[in-house]
């Protein structure tokens, strides 16, 4: 999975996740980008931070050199919606999984590999040890929502 921080020209800013840089641009072709606070379909790559270069390969997105003031427009009742349901299917999901906090590239690894017996885990893992995992075929994906450990829900 790709993160991109997207803009559209009214300078609502706001993030995507796409399969692949190749994804994102189909999906922009097609007009399938649009902005969730105003609808616009003028949307673009925003600066990120760490910057990462893109390949030697890919098409370069001029921003404006003037920055837009971003908008303080309330998020729409259809998306909070959407997003307390996302984050209620998330807290139902992790009942029965086990935070293993950093050691989760490492026990995701071992169930893959037959290691140990495979149950629902949950923790966390640098963006380093996530593309390891995904390079060697470990099925994995992020969470929508940020979960706190255990021990600082206390």
């Amino acid at each position: 999975m790709i993160v991109y921080d997207l803009a559209c020209h009214e300078g609502h800013r706001f993030e995507g996740w796409f399969g692949s840089s190749a994804d994102y641009e189909d999906q922009r072709a097609r007009g399938l980008l649009a902005c969730p606070s105003c609808g616009s379909g003028e949307v673009s790559k925003a600066p990120m931070a760490p910057a990462v270069p893109a390949k030697g390969n890919s098409r370069q997105e001029v921003l404006p050199s003037e920055p837009r003031p971003m908008a303080n427009t309330p998020m729409p009742p259809e998306v909070q919606k959407a997003l307390a349901a996302l984050a209620k299917a998330q807290a139902e999901a992790l009942k029965n999984s086990t935070w293993v906090g950093d050691r989760f590239a490492e026990e995701t690894r071992k169930m893959h590999y037959g290691e140990r017996d495979e149950a629902p885990i949950h923790g966390q893992a640098s963006l380093a040890e996530a593309k390891a995992l995904i390079e060697e075929g470990v099925p994995v994906a992020p969470l929508p929502f940020p979960v706190a450990p255990p021990e600082k829900l206390n």
